[in-house]
């Protein structure tokens, strides 16, 4: 089962997509991690975020797998936090529309889900910016989470540990949705057809409780009237 979830920067995709992920016994897919990590690579390297052949270069060679929690291994070893620090995010979204970096790395994207679900009851949930559009795009499926720009600003402040400067994350915020939904490679879009969840006012257990529910409704109409649905919280 492949499960697809998109949305802009902090509308709660990667918190709700790890979470349905252990609770349907299926691997979690940070494909924004996997950006961060090439951008990670390439300024540790030297190189200008700009430069597209050294990126792309940087992406092809990269070595990127995922632990059992679900975070992003550079080489083996953890890319946590060091992905999630101040210059990544500024430069994250130049790097990954690079047409090059997408390429690498959807590849790998899809491969690592083919790999999950050849395993009995075996699958992934799969979150970023073109998991419903381009990565997956018959995914079993597909979500778009969205929220307000005040509560995203307020929530990426929150993490950050600088409630304070809520004001300068929504600017920020608002110059990154308007990068990434007009990039020519792989802009971000709500698909036809995906399941929109608005994110303001739940909890992160209640769009994760919608999101089971969703799962639970597409198993039954695929058994059938006869066949039943089966556990919605265990494996495929």
């Amino acid at each position: 089962m492949i499960i697809a979830i998109d949305g802009p920067a902090a509308s709660g995709k990667s918190t709700a997509a790890r979470a349905l992920a252990s609770r349907l016994g299926l691997t979690f897919l940070d494909t924004g991690a996997m950006y961060r990590a090439v951008t990670l690579l390439a300024l540790d390297r030297g190189i200008d975020p700009g430069d597209e052949f050294a990126c792309t270069s940087v992406a092809e060679g990269a070595e990127l797998s995922f632990d059992e929690d679900g975070k992003v291994l550079i080489g083996g070893l953890a890319g946590e936090p060091m992905i999630r620090g101040p210059e990544v995010t500024r430069h994250v979204s130049q790097v990954s529309a690079i047409s090059g970096v997408r390429r690498a790395l959807v590849q790998l994207q899809r491969d690592i889900a083919a790999s999950a679900s050849s395993k009995d009851g075996g699958g992934v949930v799969a979150e970023g910016r073109d998991t419903t559009s381009v990565v997956f795009p018959d995914a079993d499926l597909k979500v778009f989470l969205v929220a307000s720009p005040g509560i995203r600003a307020r929530r990426r402040a929150d993490e950050e540990g600088r409630p304070d400067l809520a004001a300068e994350y929504e600017a920020d915020l608002a110059r990154r949705d308007e990068f990434d939904s007009s990039r020519t490679d792989s802009p971000l879009v709500e698909v036809p057809g995906a399941l929109r969840i608005e994110t303001d006012g739940l909890a992160p257990g209640e769009v994760v409780d919608r999101l089971v529910q969703a799962v639970a409704k597409l198993r039954a109409n695929r058994a059938g009237s006869t066949g039943g649905a089966g556990d919605p919280s265990a494996g495929r």
